[in-house]
């Protein structure tokens, strides 16, 4: 179950509101891997203290160091604050994590090729109540998008080209195009036409053969 470190009713301060920093030092650290962080209350800016891909990280499910940090309402309701008391992040209590700069190390062309030739892209809309995430995931070849509701080793899934939504609001920097999304907190999965967000139509009549957008989005 995830954990609620994070909760607005057990945060590490005296009062329900983020505390500002003192002045001096908080943003002199750069570095470890960018992030932007949602939970079920608080939106967390920083880096975290990891080498490689961020992803792997995230799914190792252990604490990870955290530094440079800012948060606020993840809903947008308060302006983002320094939070130099939050040393680490357990990875439970993340329901999306919008990949930042040097979370995805730069693939060689080969990887790129393999990558392409061993898995099949759909396109989805991801339902973490109250978020939702339209975008596209990559899948081993036989794999159905929903199967992402099933346990399974991988605790987030990146969805690529992607955009979160709270509402009707957009969450984090629209330059980010991806969001890994907590599989623990999925509630739903369906493919849909990513320009509007809306499930496939069916065409009247029978398809013709060949690959068509239930087979690959």
């Amino acid at each position: 179950m995830p954990l609620n470190f994070l909760r607005r009713k057990k945060a590490p301060v005296a009062s329900d509101t983020p505390v500002a920093a003192p002045t001096g030092g908080m943003h002199t650290l750069r570095t470890g891997v960018a992030f932007d962080g949602i939970t079920e209350e608080w939106r967390l800016i920083g880096r975290m203290d990891v080498e490689g891909r961020l992803s792997d990280a995230l799914n190792k499910r252990e604490a990870i160091t955290i530094h440079d940090v800012r948060w606020g309402p993840m809903d947008d309701s308060g302006p983002m604050v320094d939070a130099p008391g939050l040393r680490s992040i357990d990875p439970y209590d993340l329901i999306l994590v919008l990949a930042g700069e040097g979370s995805m190390p730069d693939l060689t062309d080969a990887e790129k090729a393999a990558h392409r030739v061993h898995k099949v892209s759909y396109d989805v809309a991801l339902e973490a109540p109250p978020f939702r995430v339209i975008g596209t995931v990559y899948l081993h070849p036989g794999s159905e998008p929903d199967r992402l509701l099933d346990r399974s080793s991988e605790m987030f899934v990146p969805v690529v080209d992607a955009v979160a939504w709270l509402g009707d609001q957009r969450i984090g920097d629209p330059d980010v195009e991806t969001v890994l999304v907590n599989r623990f907190y999925l509630r739903g999965v369906e493919q849909v036409d990513k320009r509007t967000g809306l499930k496939h139509q069916k065409m009247p009549g029978q398809p013709l053969g060949g690959i068509t957008w239930q087979d690959r989005s």
